[in-house]
Parts: C-alpha cells; sequence; structure tokens
C-alpha cells in the first residue's frame, strides 16, 4: 500500500497520539525525573592526589621575612604578615641579637676559641648578595640557645642566640669557617633573590604561622613528618651512643598500604646516577624506621626516582600520596653548604638553583592532568640556625616518650626546662598549598606543625591518627582550601626562578 504526503503525515501523528496516550493516564503526562544536582564539592571529592615536598634548613625570616615589600612592589593584597619587622608599615628597626665580643677573636693558639657574646656588638638582619652561605646549626643545644642566649631552658624565649651558635661552630669546625662570627645567621633573601617562592606563597595559600616540630636538627624532624614521633630521639640515629637501631614506631606509608591507598617516595638519585630501590632507600629518610626495610623488600617499586615523579606528572599517573625526598646528595635541597670547597673549586650551595629544581617539580604538576585533583604541599624541615623572631609554640608530646639520646653535657642534662622536652615546636619555616582549591592570596595565622600534613592526609583517606601530635594538628582543609569556589582550575604562570646570583662563600656583606 502506497501513501501520500498527507498520508503518511496522517500516521505519524496518529503515532504520537498513541504514544502520549500510552504515557498518560488519568493524571495527565508523567514528568521525567529530575537531573539531580551536582555533587557539593568537599574535600574527600575534591582532592585525589597529596604531594608533599620538604627542603632543607630555612628559617621563616630568612626566606619570606620581606614579603610585605614584594606585595607592595608587585600588586598582591598587602595583609597582615608576620616577617621582619624592617617591611611592616610603618617600618620597624631591623632586628638584632648579640654578636660575638671582638674584643676576643676568634685566634685558636691563644685558646679564644669561642664566640663570647656582646650586648654591646649587635648583628642587625641584613640582605644577603650571596646566594651561598655557610652552615649555621640547628641541632638540640644550638636550638635551645637560640631559644634564649643566657638562659637556654628559660620558659621565656628571647630568640637571641642565632649569632653566638653560629660563630661557635664556625669556630669549632675543622678547619673552621671563615664566618668565625657567625654573622651570617642574621642574613635574608627577598623577592628578588627567591622570586619563583615568592610569587607561589602570594598566589596561593600560605601560613606566618608554620612551625617545625622539634627544636632540634632534620633527622628528628624528618622522623615527624614520616610518623609523627622521633620516640625521643634529637639526633641522627647514628649519632647516638651506642648507635640505635631503626624506629618500630608506625609511618603514614604503613597506614596508607594498609588501607589499600597508592603511594610513592620519589628520591632524587646521588651522582652515581643510581636509581635501583636500594640505592634510593640509601637517600630516603623512611631508612629511619623498621618499615622502611618492609618498603624495600615488599614494595621496592614505590622507591622510584624524582625524574620518575615529572613522567607521573604529565602522564597524570601520579599516585595518591607522594612524598619528594630532598635532592642532598647533588646539592639541590637547599641547605647551606657544610664545607669550604677546596681551593679552585666552586662554593655550594646556591639556593636559586635549589628554588629552580623544586619549581621543575612544582610546574609539572600545576601544568599535568593531575592538577585538577591535586594540593601540592612545600616546605623546609627545620630552622637551619637561621634567626626568626617569633618563639617555637607549645605543642602536644606525641607519645610521653621523654628525649632518649641526649649526651653528657647537653642542655637539659642537668637543669631541665619546659623546652626539654617534646612539647614545644621548633622554629617557624616557610610553605605554601598550591592547588586548583587553595585559597587565593591567603595567610593562614594559626599555629601548626608540619605534622599538620600528615593530619591533612589522614582526613582525606579515613586514616587513623599516628600519634598525639599530628592529632593535635589544625585541619589544613579547612583552613588553606575553598573547594566550593577553585581559584586555580587554571593555575598562575609563576615566573622562571633566578639562577644568576652571585655564590660565595669567603665574606659576607
Amino acid at each position: 500500500m502506497r501513501f501520500n504526503a498527507a498520508g503518511r503525515g496522517l500516521i505519524s501523528s496518529m503515532i504520537v497520539v498513541t504514544l502520549i496516550a500510552v504515557l498518560s493516564g488519568c493524571q495527565g503526562l508523567v514528568p521525567l525525573p529530575p537531573t539531580p544536582p551536582p555533587p557539593t564539592p568537599t574535600f574527600q571529592n575534591s582532592i585525589n592526589h597529596i604531594v608533599v615536598m620538604m627542603q632543607e634548613n630555612r628559617s621563616f625570616d630568612s626566606y619570606f621575612g620581606a614579603m610585605r615589600d614584594y606585595w607592595a612592589k608587585n600588586n598582591f593584597k598587602v595583609q597582615a604578615w608576620d616577617g621582619l619587622p624592617q617591611f611592616n608599615t610603618p617600618a620597624g628597626a631591623p632586628p638584632a641579637v648579640p654578636g660575638c665580643n671582638p674584643a676576643q677573636p676568634f685566634n685558636p693558639p691563644l685558646q679564644t676559641n669561642d664566640c663570647m657574646p656582646d650586648p654591646t656588638n649587635p648583628v642587625k638582619s641584613f640582605h644577603f648578595v650571596t646566594k651561598c652561605v655557610e652552615n649555621p646549626s640547628p641541632s638540640w643545644n644550638e636550638s635551645h640557645t637560640d631559644w634564649n642566649l643566657t638562659n637556654p631552658v628559660s620558659p621565656h624565649a628571647t630568640n637571641d642566640g642565632f649569632v653566638r651558635t653560629a660563630g661557635h661552630d664556625a669556630r669549632n669546625i675543622v678547619p673552621p669557617f671563615n664566618d668565625t662570627d657567625g654573622v651570617r645567621a642574621m642574613g635574608y633573601y627577598d623577592g628578588n633573590d627567591l622570586n619563583y617562592y615568592y610569587f607561589m606563597a602570594s598566589s596561593f595559600a600560605t601560613s606566618d604561622r608554620w612551625f617545625a616540630p622539634v627544636m632540634s636538627r632534620t633527622d628528628p624532624n624528618r622522623m615527624f613528618l614520616l610518623a609523627g614521633t622521633s620516640q625521643g630521639h634529637v639526633y641522627p640515629l647514628n649519632k647516638s651512643v651506642p648507635p640505635a637501631p631503626p624506629l618500630n614506631a608506625k609511618t603514614i606509608f604503613e597506614l596508607l598500604q594498609q588501607a589499600g591507598v597508592s603511594w610513592k617516595i620519589y628520591v632524587h638519585p646521588d651522582s652515581t646516577g643510581c636509581t635501583s630501590a636500594q640505592c634510593l632507600f640509601q637517600l630516603s629518610y623512611i631508612r629511619n624506621f623498621a618499615y622502611g626495610q618492609t618498603i624495600l623488600s615488599q614494595f621496592p617499586q614505590n622507591l622510584v626516582s624524582t625524574s620518575q615523579f615529572i613522567t607521573d606528572a604529565k602522564s597524570g599517573s601520579l599516585p595518591q600520596v607522594a612524598l619528594i625526598e630532598p635532592a642532598s646528595a647533588v646539592g639541590l635541597d637547599e641547605h647551606p653548604s657544610d664545607t669550604d670547597p677546596k681551593p679552585g673549586q666552586p662554593a655550594c650551595c646556591s639556593v636559586q638553583v635549589g628554588a629552580s629544581y623544586a619549581s621543575s617539580l612544582i610546574n609539572a604538576l600545576m601544568n599535568g592532568p593531575n592538577w585538577k585533583d591535586s594540593a601540592f604541599i612545600f616546605t623546609f624541615d627545620e630552622g637551619g640556625g637561621f634567626y626568626d623572631h617569633v618563639a617555637p609554640q607549645p605543642a602536644v608530646s606525641p607519645d610521653g616518650i621523654k628525649p632518649v639520646d641526649l649526651q653528657s653535657g647537653d642542655i637539659c642534662t642537668t637543669t631541665i626546662g619546659p623546652n626539654c622536652d617534646f612539647v614545644f615546636t621548633g622554629f617557624r619555616v616557610p610553605m605554601f598549598v598550591a592547588s586548583p582549591f587553595a585559597k587565593k592570596n591567603f595567610v593562614s595565622h594559626k599555629v601548626a606543625d608540619y605534622t599538620a600534613i600528615l593530619k591533612l592526609i589522614e582526613t582525606r583517606f579515613n586514616l587513623p591518627s599516628l600519634t598525639k601530635r599530628d592529632a593535635a594538628q589544625i585541619d589544613m582543609s579547612t583552613e588553606f582550601f575553598d573547594f566550593a569556589n577553585p581559584a586555580w582550575t587554571t593555575p598562575p604562570k609563576p615566573p622562571l626562578q633566578a639562577q644568576n646570583g652571585p655564590c660565595y662563600l669567603d665574606h659576607l656583606p
């Protein structure tokens, strides 16, 4: 049977009427179900990758003390910032602490080989010209002297011992450093020197109350990063007498593994270029824990090189939690130089070269597919013996364990004070949080030590606290992020880190 155009139209109309009749009932047409609203943005459904990178031995004032000056010159919102007072409005006097007594110069044959502090010879805060500097010390005795020069166990922190400790260490190193008067402890860098870090901290979220966990050196502080405790250690395990075995404390990686959360530790190879898990393990601070051997034997694929981080970031295959260890073996960790160069050899280690290296890793994430649901937390492990004007803050003892490896004559072995236990933080360190969801141009003023990073990971992946210390930290997910209003879906374009600054160790301006 054939139908003309009018017939075909009639049949089509009848089909439509029939369908309407079927779909409709006595009550009329059945409405389609409403489209469900998108889920409310939360920490749990917004962040799927947490990356942590921690460089070495720089205090807040020495790195970020000049931030207000940078804001004023670069059209960033000027807001409350507890940096060096000479950059406040109105400007205050540059801070100064007692220097070494000039009547007792370093002269070992005459046995005047210590820095005897002299309040009438103050050393003021000054701008570093050299981008390399000899190492001050942040160890237990030095940090407590920095806390209070005349009474290191006093409940009152005066933050006036930095020059004395730097001078003392310079004079007792063999061979001695050039800066035997400890002047280097009062130097700072500004936004021209560290232009990448200043831009990132200004664009994203940062803090002027972010502290290292322990008033001591790198190893115990990094133990706190991994486990929320050093189980009483204030020295590296191999410096204990006798040397201590690896800690049996549970690390964040053990929690992640048990919960089925993916993770990797990224380690820069040493000068040999070896990238085997065994080689990288020796360069990772996870070696300080018994669980490190479990990682090495059962999960060696989770110990990889930092070049793999760039590959993973570019391909969008980052794990849910990533730790980037410091590239100490090749001088890219921003740690001050532990030794002076031999004649004819260049000085080490430029803060600008180290910052450029860090920028290559951060930029790889910002420019890769994982950026959309990631957070990069960048900070430093402790203040390095450089000046900071803010006192360490009261903190919660992680496990009730008191110092177990103090040596004869150490501060707190004869006279006890409130800072002789793990109930105070260390000094402030620089930090920023880069993420699409990081609050824009935000400064936190809430006291935290960086075991708050552990709490952030624990919160995101529904893990238990490791110790009382990380349990007591602020909630970074509410303090540093705004998930309902992501400011950086398209990341900013940071400047290339300057690397042309002079690098010398034989004098200071």
